[in-house]
C-alpha cells in the first residue's frame, strides 16, 4: 500500500507577518495546499493522503478540504504535525501503523505542502524508483555555483558544481525502513535532519535519484508567493 504524507506543520515564519501560516494562504482562489492536495488525492496509486498541519488548524484544514475537494475530502486525512519535521513524519508513520497492517512493500510519499507545482511523472517516478531501493529524494542539478563556508565569513571550499544537486520533495521511503533509521538515530542525528533522507547518509544506507522539475519551487518567501501566481496559469 502507498501513503502520501504531505507536510504542513510549519507556520511560515519567512513569509512575513501574515495572519495564517504560508500553506494556508490564497494561490489563486484556493489555499495553496489544496493545490498540493488534489494531485496526490486524484491518484489511485494511494491508498489515503495524510495532511500533517498545526493542531490549531486540524478543524479549519478540514473544513476547507469539505469546500474545495469535495468528492476527495474522504481520502484525506488530517492530523496534528510534530513540532519539527522529523517529528511530523513520525505522527504520520504512527498513524499508518494504527489503522493500517504495514510490511516491507509499504511506501509513504512526504511531500511539502508549498510545493503545489509537483507533477504526477515525479510522483510515480519516486513510486518506481522505490522497487529498487528504501528511500528516493527529488533533485534538480545545481544551476549556481555552490560555496561553503563553515563560519560564514570566509570561502572553505567550492565543490565541483556538476556534483551538486538541489534537493526537492516528494521524498519516498519503505515505510518500515524510514522507521527503523529514525530509530537508530542519536539525540544529536535527529537534531541535525532538515529532511527524512539524512536520516538514511546518515547511517551509510543509499538514497536513490529522481529527477524533479525547475518549477517545483517550494512557496517560503514572498517572491515565491508572486512567482507561484505567475506559474499557476501554466503549470496547473
Amino acid at each position: 500500500m502507498n501513503f502520501a504524507a504531505i507536510l504542513a506543520g510549519g507556520h511560515g515564519t519567512r513569509m512575513g507577518a501574515t495572519d495564517k501560516p504560508k500553506q494556508f494562504q490564497l494561490l489563486g482562489e484556493r489555499p495553496i495546499l489544496v493545490h498540493t492536495l488534489e494531485k496526490f488525492a486524484l491518484m489511485d496509486e494511494f491508498e489515503r493522503v495524510l495532511l500533517l498541519c498545526p493542531v490549531e488548524w486540524v478543524e479549519a484544514s478540514r473544513d476547507l478540504l469539505k469546500m474545495h475537494l469535495p468528492a476527495q475530502s474522504e481520502k484525506i486525512v488530517v492530523l496534528a504535525g510534530g513540532a519539527t519535521r522529523s517529528g511530523t513524519v513520525q505522527n504520520a508513520i504512527a498513524w499508518i501503523e494504527e489503522n493500517y497492517e504495514t510490511d516491507e512493500n509499504t511506501v509513504i510519499v512526504t511531500h511539502d505542502s508549498v510545493r503545489p507545482f509537483v507533477t504526477y511523472r515525479i510522483i510515480k517516478d519516486n513510486l518506481e524508483a522505490l522497487a529498487n531501493y528504501d528511500a528516493c529524494d527529488t533533485v534538480i542539478p545545481a544551476s549556481d555555483t555552490i560555496v561553503v563556508s563553515e563560519g560564514g565569513t570566509e570561502i572553505d571550499s567550492i565543490p565541483l558544481r556538476s556534483t551538486m544537486f538541489q534537493g526537492q520533495t516528494p521524498q519516498s521511503f519503505r515505510l518500515l525502513a524510514l522507521k527503523e533509521v529514525y530509530e537508530q538515530l542519536s539525540g544529536d542525528e535527529e537534531a541535525q535532519l532538515t529532511d527524512a533522507c539524512k536520516a538514511f547518509v546518515l547511517r551509510g544506507r543509499p538514497v536513490a535519484l529522481v529527477n524533479g522539475e525547475p518549477f517545483n519551487i517550494k512557496i517560503t518567501y514572498p517572491v515565491d508567493l508572486r512567482i507561484a501566481h505567475a506559474l499557476l496559469g501554466q503549470y496547473e
